[in-house]
């Protein structure tokens, strides 16, 4: 059967001359427009497809595919706010994703990327979207382990640091004083699990952690850089005893740790200077 706000591998049952009809279960057959039809189907052939509904509140098949789908997280630009029924978000296809007011955490403005989930309303069997996100997280103690890679979408900035979603299921930590660059509420980058805690709370990390650390020298000098804003006025052609006072090593020493972490992309050195990349 077809659900609605996903995407469904349906079967072409017939052709018409808006298009092709779709087998969509329950849903009774589902319009697959001219303009959407690949190349080279005819009918019988299964076709991947999104189920959404269109201008006129139709139910639709479409081949273009949105960002999200029902029951993912994801940020979204606000295109448009109409003042009595909520904001309307981008979420990649030609109907805009409606955040009705009720399910607004704060009102929104065009131009504003919010971090919400995509739902199926019970009442009206529309496709909206919530950013009253938390009900939908796991509070539970996850199932990862330390030194797990996850997916993090950044939530929020708390006075400890940034909240993100991990793995489209629960919420982690990432700390301020681990970070070497402010981060970006909406953004969607790679992580890794730092420690679960005895009450199920994640703390995460953007490098990895346990097996492939950096440690001694190589660390010390990436979590100077991390205090130092990402830059360091110290370099290959620096004064030994200024590289003394600053790591407390040998210029032979310093060398070797740099070197070992210019060839795996962490930092970018020229002669009196060196940054994280």
């Amino acid at each position: 059967m077809a659900e609605l706000g996903r995407s469904n591998d349906l079967m072409i049952v017939r052709e018409s001359d808006n298009g092709f009809y779709l087998d969509g279960g329950d849903l009774g057959e589902i319009l697959l427009p001219s303009r959407e039809v690949p190349e080279d189907v005819e009918q019988g052939d299964i076709v991947d497809v999104f189920v959404a509904r269109d201008s006129e509140d139709r139910l639709i098949a479409t081949t273009t595919k949105p960002v999200c789908e029902v029951g993912d997280f994801a940020a979204l630009e606000v295109t448009t706010v109409n003042p009595r029924i909520g904001a309307f978000l981008d979420w990649g296809l030609a109907k805009d994703l409606l955040l009705p007011f009720r399910e607004q955490v704060f009102k929104v403005k065009p131009g504003q990327r919010v971090i919400v989930r995509v739902l199926l309303d019970e009442v009206s069997n529309r496709v909206v979207a919530t950013a009253r996100t938390n009900r939908f997280l796991n509070n539970r103690s996850p199932r990862v382990q330390p030194g797990q890679a996850v997916t993090l979408l950044i939530q929020e900035r708390t006075p400890m640091g940034y909240m993100a979603i991990v793995d489209q299921s629960f919420r982690g930590l990432l700390h301020e004083n681990q970070l070497h660059r402010p981060l970006q509420v909406g953004e969607t980058l790679p992580g890794y699990v730092a420690a679960v805690k005895e009450d199920g709370k994640v703390d995460l990390s953007l490098e990895p952690v346990g097996y492939g650390r950096v440690t001694g020298l190589a660390g010390e000098i990436l979590e100077k850089l991390k205090q130092a804003g990402g830059r360091l006025e110290i370099g290959d052609k620096s004064d030994p005893e200024d590289i003394k006072r600053t790591f407390g090593t040998s210029k032979k020493a310093f060398k070797q740790a740099v070197g070992a972490l210019y060839r795996s992309r962490k930092v970018k050195i020229s002669g009196d200077s060196i940054e994280l990349v």
